[in-house]
């Protein structure tokens, strides 16, 4: 079932029915909140209701991966997006907080079952932050929400016994 068609694209599966957390880190909120605005962008278009998203706001990207194993845990979800925007500095702070957030993330995601997007972005600058927000399709919150919607998809059907 397939939903959301636009030029030059794959559409996105049907997300009618399915349940999604969006963990967003407040840090670079300028960033993060449109980052936000795409996935549920995204979610919306796909067919998901937006009773069937919840927002989780979170102080930084390295407290996503706990909360989002949090929303796994509670079994209310098809999918967790996570959000975040880490820019690098004069420090190696960068590379500690990059690699950690995405290991963190992999692990949450194996070890609950329930698929987890990594929508974090790990750029040099503001300006490099900044052009991978724009709207729509080419926004990194939704393109982890259209990961997100494909992973919840694949997920229903490997549990339902279903193949393609």
């Amino acid at each position: 079932m397939r939903h959301a068609e636009s030029e030059n694209s794959p559409s996105l599966p049907a997300a009618t029915g399915y349940r999604f957390a969006l963990v967003v880190a407040r840090f670079n909120q300028e960033i993060t909140a449109r980052m936000s605005d795409g996935a549920r962008e995204a979610l919306t278009g796909a067919g998901a209701a937006a009773t069937d998203v919840e927002v989780f706001e979170v102080p930084g990207a390295f407290e996503l991966p706990q909360a989002a194993r949090a929303a796994a845990e509670t079994g209310r979800f098809d999918a967790v997006v996570c959000l975040g925007c880490v820019i690098r500095g004069a420090t190696p702070h960068f590379e500690y907080i990059s690699a950690a957030v995405a290991h963190a993330i992999q692990k949450a995601s194996g070890e609950t079952g329930v698929p987890m997007a990594f929508g974090v972005l790990t750029t040099d600058t503001w300006a490099q932050a900044d052009e991978r927000v724009s709207s729509g399709r080419g926004n990194k919150g939704f393109e982890a929400a259209a990961a997100a919607i494909e992973m919840a998809v694949l997920f229903r059907q490997l549990r339902a016994g279903a193949t393609r």
